[in-house]
């Protein structure tokens, strides 16, 4: 028996450190489950073993060891006190940015949201150049959606800023967000086998269908095609969440582009703009960068043979934009994430490629970003010539990332040259009404 009250005890212990450990990161990523209700559970809990310990006499008969365990268990609401209170401080930092600093900024920047109030806010003031439709948002009625989009565009109209870029991702077959409500096509590899006239003509299609029903609810953009190429099956065993083996098209750069092009006119078609995706590529990496950090070192003149032909033909046959993932291209530059990397952004992108259309990142809360200094990422992205930053899964995290943005601008630290094309290029691609 005391040998189980012992290992009773030691889970107790255990239990309030990992309390404490998980209210003190309660605005963390991988923690968005938890938040709302999950946090109150916490609370009630942390309480609820408290009084249980304090009337277990553990405070006036177990000498210093029952008294810091009591202690321990005082911690977890504080920290979540704690962990508020700085949350609402930057928040407010952020929303009191002054008009000619939040509208320079805030162009840079595309949130995912489950408020509609709070993206509401963030809209009118021009903090945000642009919102992030996903599942969530989908839930309720499609006109509620269609009327929440149309009153954040007449809120946007009325302060006399640019529309709202509006984007989603409807790829297709296992990436298919916004179905329900809107029809569920097969992914564009399923063309992939069928003779060449009739693979373009279907992809165009599905382009149309897209476009026609993504515009219909006020979505104008798409973060679609996948131009990534078709690994090996036994490269990504490990890939949990980006399953690019299920999302690419082909395994053929030919094919990849023919039928991604064909797409792409298809949703142009509708005034929807695609976004072709992930460059430098996540066909050959074995991590997923949606939790690890993942480095491309396959040589340079292999990748504009195979990987990255689409990209080309496709940027240069459409008005497609170009998403850049978060993959590290090791012989270029070693240090950081394409997504972030001048070396690959400007040396690669913009002047060897001279593509001068809108790139944007991938999500910024994956976490081969989130968790290796997000801040920095950010600074960087803005500064390599990077033009919209996508705060997706968890558009919470908006406030941190802008508040590190808005320090850096205001210490000097972000490129003033390259911040000014960025904004032409932007205004070129969403061109105000």
């Amino acid at each position: 028996m005391q040998i189980i009250k012992r290992i009773g005890v030691g889970l107790v212990w255990f239990a309030g450190l990992a309390f404490i450990f998980v209210a003190a990161n309660k605005n963390d990523p991988y923690l968005i489950a938890l938040r709302g209700t999950g946090n109150i559970v916490l609370v009630v809990v942390s309480v609820g073993v408290l009084a249980c310990l304090i009337r277990s006499g553990y405070w006036r008969r177990r000498g210093i060891a029952g008294k810091l365990l009591v202690l321990l268990w005082c911690l977890p609401s504080l920290s979540m006190l704690c962990a508020q209170a700085s949350f609402e401080l930057r928040k407010r930092n952020v929303l009191q940015t002054d008009v000619a600093q939040a509208r320079s900024l805030g162009q840079h920047f595309m949130v995912g949201y489950s408020s509609f109030p709070e993206v509401a806010a963030l809209a009118e003031k021009g903090l945000i150049a642009g919102i992030y439709i996903t599942k969530q948002n989908v839930r309720r009625a499609p006109e509620t959606l269609k009327s929440e989009i149309s009153a954040l565009q007449e809120k946007r109209r009325a302060a006399g800023l640019p529309p709202l870029i509006v984007a989603a991702d409807q790829e297709g077959g296992i990436v298919s967000h916004l179905s329900p409500p809107l029809t569920k096509l097969p992914a564009l590899s399923t063309l992939a086998s069928l003779p060449p006239d009739l693979r373009t003509e279907k992809a165009e299609a599905f382009g149309r269908t897209h476009g026609r029903e993504l515009a219909a609810l006020g979505v104008n953009l798409n973060l679609a095609p996948v131009l990534d190429l078709r690994p090996d099956a036994k490269r990504n065993r490990f890939d949990f969440n980006t399953l690019i083996g299920h999302r690419a098209i082909s395994d053929d750069p030919t094919i990849v582009a023919d039928i991604a092009r064909s797409y792409v006119h298809g949703l142009e078609a509708f005034g929807v703009g695609a976004t072709v995706k992930h460059f430098p590529g996540l066909g050959r990496v074995r991590a997923d960068t949606h939790h690890f950090s993942a480095g491309l070192d396959t040589p340079l003149a292999e990748l504009e043979a195979s990987d990255w032909r689409p990209f080309r033909d496709v940027l240069a046959g459409s008005r497609a934009q170009l998403m850049i993932g978060h993959v590290t291209l090791t012989s270029v530059d070693p240090d950081r994430a394409a997504s972030h990397s001048r070396l690959v952004v400007d040396g690669i992108v913009r002047k060897k490629w001279n593509y001068q259309g809108v790139i944007m990142t991938d999500d910024l809360v994956m976490g081969a970003i989130y968790q290796n200094n997000v801040c920095t990422a950010a600074v960087e992205a803005l500064n390599a010539g990077v033009d919209l930053l996508l705060v997706a899964f968890d558009g919470t995290q908006f406030y941190r990332i802008f508040a590190c943005a808005k320090e850096a601008s205001s210490q000097g630290k972000l490129d003033s040259v390259t911040l000014r094309d960025s904004e032409a290029r932007l205004k070129r691609a969403f061109p105000p009404d």
